[in-house]
């Protein structure tokens, strides 16, 4: 290959790819260097595979209860390799859809594990590619285990995000340490094939970094379907058998054992920032091992970048995403939008659904911020009762003297998608009364949300 790129991207990941295509319609020459599967752990084994199963989990939820809405399904079975394969068969897909956007933009692929070098070069096998104008560290993250507590991930009873992606079969008990998105995910999907399911959170909460209000909603919605959830738990130790895991939970003031045929470590993710050559190129790292960046994402060495994950929270596809296209724009001259962190959408695609954007109402009070907070449940919403989903409720926080949108918190079928709207007027600076100007289709779950910033302006109507 032409070893001489104006751009090149180490990691094809949603922050790498992303920013090749970007760097390509903007007339860069452009490699990428990925030493798997294309589309980096978010197509192959995180964000897609994962939608694909949690829609399994809905539809044998659905047939479930399918007679109170008139259609008799009979028994309902679940076979969880069946589910498996039909997700790797979208993963697989949505990786060949990345393969043909990377060809029809002219992206040259580099196969294999790339070594960062100084002078912009990264060193691909025998190769030497040579970057131009700058190098984009996209390397992503990993699971990580708990080996100081004896759990460390053997891939059979002690299992990551990656091993349940391609389990032919789920297990008859799971324990589920950690309950953040991934984990309440999980925990979802295996509970509607027939796992008894044990969800542990060392924080006081579910879903902790999400507004209280929600977290509390979700837990109720999980312990009624019959899933056991400790929060403020302490695992003080774990042992792996051939075919089962005993753990000590200390919660509440009390140490339980809890035997299980696997675990499930959701504990959080690691960057990977080592082996690639960072330190022989001048590229930092904070304390918690992400790369230091400045406000325009470049690292402590001028001509190196860093984007998605490896350069800092939220650890989110699309936030990677806008950074690489933030990062492209910047090479090719043009002045890009500022990305506002405060605004990029947190969503966790559980049943019920959570999403969020902005300030939760604890912040606000921390903040001393003078705001209301206006609600409205699903329960009120024609739509959601047609179709049997009234769990949740939608909350919106705003400024009481102007009317800005502090925040927004969603819990209930669609969030996902419901939030956007609220996010597209945060970006703009829309007040709610702006939102609730515009129309909204009756009936729709969205209703919901004009009724919520009606609530805030103290004149909600159907409730």
């Amino acid at each position: 290959m032409a070893n001489s790129f104006d751009v090149i991207i180490l990691g094809g990941g949603p922050a790498g790819y992303v920013a090749a295509i970007r760097s390509a319609q903007l007339g860069m020459s452009t490699a990428l260097v990925e030493k798997d599967k294309l589309g980096g752990v978010c197509v192959n084994i995180g964000c897609i595979p994962t939608k694909a199963l949690l829609h399994s989990a809905y539809i044998a939820r659905l047939l479930s209860n399918a007679k109170e809405f008139g259609v008799e399904a009979g028994s309902v079975k679940t076979d969880y390799g069946v589910a498996m394969q039909r997700s790797r068969r979208v993963s697989d897909q949505n990786s060949k859809g990345v393969e043909f956007l990377m060809k029809k933009h002219k992206v040259t692929v580099a196969r294999g594990a790339g070594m960062l070098q100084p002078g912009r070069k990264v060193k691909v096998g025998s190769d030497v590619l040579e970057a131009k104008q700058a190098v984009l560290i996209a390397t992503g993250s990993r699971v990580k285990g708990l080996p100081q507590i004896g759990l460390e991930i053997n891939k059979t009873t002690v299992i990551s995000s990656d091993e349940a992606l391609l389990l032919e079969k789920a297990p008859p008990s799971l324990a589920v340490i950690g309950a953040g998105a991934v984990g309440m995910e999980f925990a979802d999907i295996f509970h509607a094939f027939g796992t008894k399911i044990t969800l542990i959170e060392a924080l006081p909460r579910i879903l902790p970094l999400e507004d209280a209000e929600a977290s509390d909603t979700l837990a109720r919605s999980y312990r009624k379907r019959g899933i056991e959830v400790i929060v403020g738990a302490k695992v003080k130790k774990g042992t792996a058998g051939k075919d089962k895991v005993a753990l000590e939970v200390e919660a509440g003031g009390a140490t339980q054992k809890i035997e299980v045929a696997a675990v499930l470590m959701a504990a959080g993710r690691a960057v990977n920032t080592e082996g690639i050559g960072l330190a022989e190129c001048g590229v930092q790292v904070t304390d918690r091992g992400f790369i230091k960046v400045d406000a325009t994402l470049q690292t402590t060495a001028p001509g190196y970048y860093a984007i998605g994950d490896v350069a800092g929270p939220p650890m989110l596809a699309h936030k990677g995403s806008r950074e690489g296209v933030f990062v492209t724009e910047l090479l090719a001259g043009k002045q890009p939008h500022p990305i506002k962190y405060d605004n990029v959408p947190s969503v966790t695609y559980c049943h019920p659904e959570v999403a969020s954007i902005g300030l939760t109402e604890d912040q606000c009070k921390e903040r001393k911020l003078d705001y209301v907070a206006g609600r409205f449940p699903f329960s009120a919403n024609g739509r959601a009762r047609g179709s049997g989903e009234t769990e949740g409720f939608v909350k919106i926080l705003r400024d009481k003297r102007y009317g800005e949108i502090l925040g927004a918190h969603i819990v209930g079928a669609h969030a996902s998608e419901l939030i956007h709207e609220l996010a597209v007027a945060r970006e703009n600076e829309y007040t709610v009364e702006e939102v609730e100007l515009a129309i909204h289709a009756h009936p729709t779950m969205s209703e919901a949300v004009a009724e919520a910033a009606l609530d805030s302006l103290g004149r909600v109507l159907n409730i």
